[in-house]
């Protein structure tokens, strides 16, 4: 029932299937991905290495690739990620946001 709610909504969404099937992304292919890529500023596990750069573990994949988009397309500006952006497949982009995503993170409020 839920694969089909799935392809109802990806279908409302006006998704081609590579469209769909992208969209799910393979974590184990964006870890690799990550690992060449992304890692020397926001670190193999999605923790940044750099302080001017964001912590992308447990990012929303959704948002993850939003982003990656928004970069490749211009829309959003930074010189080093429209760079690095300009060379990802809608594929690679899906990858890189669901391993971000797999990535757990604990959280710990203050005073609790």
């Amino acid at each position: 029932m839920a694969l089909a709610a799935a392809l109802v909504f990806a279908g409302a969404a006006g998704l081609a299937p590579a469209q769909e099937r992208a969209a799910a992304g393979d974590p184990r292919a964006g870890r690799r991905l990550a690992g060449g890529q992304c890692a020397a500023c926001h670190g193999n596990d999605g923790i940044a290495v750099l302080p001017e750069a964001p912590n992308l573990a447990g990012q929303k994949a959704g948002y993850t690739a939003a982003q990656l988009r928004h970069y490749r397309s211009g829309e959003r500006k930074h010189e080093q990620m429209t760079v690095v952006s300009q060379g990802l497949s809608d594929q690679q982009i899906a990858d890189l946001a669901a391993w971000y995503e797999a990535i757990q993170v604990e959280a710990t409020v203050p005073g609790r």
